[in-house]
């Protein structure tokens, strides 16, 4: 890319046109990252009030299952309402199930509240994206998204913080009260900012999918029970029940009028259904970091919650650096980006398994979760333009809006796994240090299979490119 043309769009978005609307997409995606390390910095500390040590998975695995099956519709209600009032809603919707979760009584009340919120959060993220679609020209969207990714940088320090400074004091709910305060106004302001009407085009004929969105509620539904059940026939039985589910959702959703995913989704013979592939297995990789490392380092290393949160969001603040970093690389780097990234993951969580087993002082940890977030951070700018720009003729809004789908998809059946695991570990009843230890272990080092396994998608992508050399796949 010309160097010239780059800074000139850098420039672009800080003029007055775009700017109050990439502060609030910049915002809501900063509101969105900062309650997920918020609440993984306190759910060490709900489990110690309100016990269910054996579904700590279940409150991130509902938060995103919902957050799937609002993204899944949310394209739709743009179209019908715009970008405007289906992002006000989400935020609404996503603080009022703040609210409902800083009263909890149980652990079940966590995980209902959070599925109220993860529909609210869902609307919020695939409004988003459309919005980058409908209100800023095509030559900037690269550079809205680089910029909305960076809001993970704030997050990573506010999250843990502000989570770490309430669970210390012993008040978690007061966290989750400011969660409420900040959606109230991002709700006004984007009221206040956001163009009524400059949305994708509407159409009076779209309905919801309902049938589709209830096979991805089964197949959620399956995986998180699958997490919750001894004996391992009924496991086997739940996960397959989910992969049958997704499959046939596949299925049907190819032959749609409306399509929740493009036409090619996971296909291994297109750009764009490889480039799902890859966010599937890059985040359910990432996905155990945030669930049972901060639960780890508390009852392993004696870490309190806010030591125990910035340990954690190193991971995802290497994401955000290394995504910026590279960004902006051409020629060789993509490739070689996105071939290196899934083994530097695999390698990141093996060393967590060991290290977290060893005598070895918690300080020694940052570089294996610091590694882990690099990984999946220099391949991340190069999957979305993929998917994108790979699409088929009259599959460019949803090969836009698989995206943000498809990453709550794979961070979904990654915390379902992770509670399989950890419970076959013996998390659940796990009572001694050793006990832990053996969980602790096991958790990210199978993990280290899906990295494997985007390894494996990353170099189809490639074979895939060199076979067709006119695709506009540019990574």
């Amino acid at each position: 890319m010309d160097r010239d043309a780059s800074a000139t769009q850098w420039r672009d978005l800080l003029d007055w046109t775009w700017l109050p609307t990439l502060a609030i997409l910049m915002s809501g995606v900063l509101l969105q990252s900062m309650n997920s390390l918020l609440l993984t910095t306190v759910l060490p500390s709900i489990a110690a009030e309100l016990g269910g040590a054996g579904m700590l998975s279940l409150p991130a695995t509902a938060y995103v299952g919902a957050s799937i099956v609002a993204a899944s519709g949310a394209g739709l209600l743009t179209t019908r309402y715009g970008v405007r009032d289906t992002l006000c809603v989400g935020v609404v919707i996503f603080g009022l199930g703040a609210l409902v979760c800083s009263f909890a009584a149980s652990m079940e009340w966590v995980i209902a509240a959070r599925l109220v919120q993860g529909f609210g959060g869902g609307l919020e993220v695939g409004a988003a994206y459309t919005a980058v679609r409908a209100i800023f020209p095509p030559r900037l969207w690269p550079r809205v998204i680089a910029l909305m990714a960076t809001s993970w940088t704030i997050s990573v320090f506010a999250g843990p913080l502000v989570g770490g400074l309430f669970a210390r004091a012993g008040h978690w709910r007061g966290a989750l009260i400011v969660t409420v305060i900040l959606s109230a106004i991002l709700a006004v302001a984007a009221a206040l900012v956001l163009p009524a009407n400059r949305s994708a085009e509407r159409t009076s004929a779209s309905r919801l999918p309902a049938g589709r969105i209830g096979l991805i509620c089964l197949a959620i539904t399956a995986m998180s029970a699958a997490s919750l059940v001894q004996a391992a026939s009924a496991k086997a039985g739940l996960i397959l029940v989910a992969v049958a589910a997704l499959a046939l959702m596949l299925r049907f959703d190819r032959g749609a009028p409306v399509r929740l995913l493009p036409s090619d989704a996971f296909s291994f013979r297109t750009e764009t259904g490889i480039g799902l592939w890859l966010i599937l297995l890059l985040c359910i990789a990432f996905s155990p970091l945030h669930i049972y490392l901060p639960v780890f380092l508390q009852r392993l290393r004696g870490l309190d919650p806010l030591e125990a949160g910035f340990m954690v969001a190193s991971g995802s603040l290497a994401w955000t650096i290394a995504s910026v970093l590279v960004s902006g690389l051409t020629g060789p780097w993509p490739r070689r980006l996105l071939l290196s990234g899934p083994v530097l993951m695999a390698g990141g969580l093996i060393a967590l398994g060991l290290l977290l087993q060893s005598p070895a002082p918690s300080y020694a940890l940052i570089p294996a979760v610091v590694v882990l977030g690099i990984g999946i951070g220099q391949a991340w700018p190069f999957v979305g333009p993929t998917i994108m720009n790979g699409a088929k003729p009259g599959d460019e809004a949803a090969a836009a809006s698989a995206v943000p789908t498809i990453q709550q998809t794979g961070l979904a059946l990654g915390a379902a796994l992770a509670g399989v695991v950890a419970n076959a570990s013996g998390f659940a009843s796990a009572v001694t240090e050793a006990e832990i230890g053996n969980a602790a272990f096991w958790v990210p080092a199978c993990f280290a299979i899906a990295a494997g396994l985007a390894w494996l998608a990353s170099v189809r992508l490639y074979r895939q490119r060199r076979a067709s050399p006119g695709s506009g796949a540019g990574a």
